[in-house]
């Protein structure tokens, strides 16, 4: 946490509503953080049913901001979803993968040695602005009420409709082929890992998603989110105080 305000966990009213950011470790599902709050606030409050919700679901392989709300104030997660979202990580060009990041192995391989600091440049131009976007079939949407990874899980393919996502800014940080960092502001249902499938085509190779890190959603920073064990630890601590008491 940011130590300038740290909010005190101790004089929290988890059911009345609460907002807390949290940096998602990396192999933890967006709803396994949710479900390991969730378990500690049942003891707290008494409520088997204890409202708990997440904005904006991180992949497992990614980390970084994650908006947790409790109680009354699960009503706020649609407000912020709707917000940008800025993100850094790496891209490792000279190949693909089903999911469009490493969660899944290379299916094929392309030269990259033609890739030059000018043509990545030219590649990164492509993409600002608004843009259409296909999302991965690895990925949470919907098909028939069916979510698409487990029907690619299955080994299905779906035709997946281009959707509308604004590109606000999209810097690359550091370049040392195949992989290249980089930092992007985006609009909401931005796919990250779709971008990188799609800088990988424009280079006439390919690439995927190795690394991510949401550092920002709306006005919320990830300077200013808990570290999922202090957090854990923090509510730990007032399960044995009301225990004590």
């Amino acid at each position: 946490m940011n130590e300038s305000e740290p909010p005190s966990i101790k004089t929290m009213d988890f059911q009345a509503g609460t907002t807390l950011l949290v940096d998602k470790p990396q192999g933890w599902t967006s709803f396994d953080v949710v479900n390991k709050i969730r378990h500690r606030l049942k003891r707290i409050t008494g409520i088997k049913r204890i409202k708990v919700g997440h904005a904006g679901t991180l992949d497992p392989l990614a980390t970084g901001l994650l908006i947790i709300c409790t109680g009354k104030f699960t009503k706020k997660l649609t407000d912020f979803q709707v917000h940008g979202k800025e993100y850094t990580g790496t891209f490792r060009l000279g190949g693909t993968t089903p999911s469009y990041d490493s969660e899944t192995e290379i299916d094929n391989e392309f030269p990259y040695e033609h890739i030059t600091p000018a043509s990545l440049e030219a590649a990164r131009q492509q993409f600002l602005g608004t843009i259409q976007q296909v999302p991965p079939m690895f990925s949470a949407i919907k098909v028939d009420g069916q979510p698409l990874y487990k029907r690619a899980r299955k080994g299905e393919t779906i035709e997946i409709q281009a959707r509308t996502v604004h590109i606000h800014e999209f810097e690359l940080t550091n370049i040392e082929l195949p992989d290249v960092s980089f930092r992007l502001q985006c609009s909401k249902g931005t796919y990250v890992r779709s971008l990188a499938h799609d800088m990988g085509q424009v280079l006439d190779s390919g690439a995927y998603l190795t690394e991510l890190r949401r550092t920002q959603v709306g006005d919320f920073r990830i300077e200013d989110a808990w570290d999922l064990e202090e957090l854990i630890a923090q509510l730990e601590e007032r399960i044995v105080g009301m225990d004590v008491v």
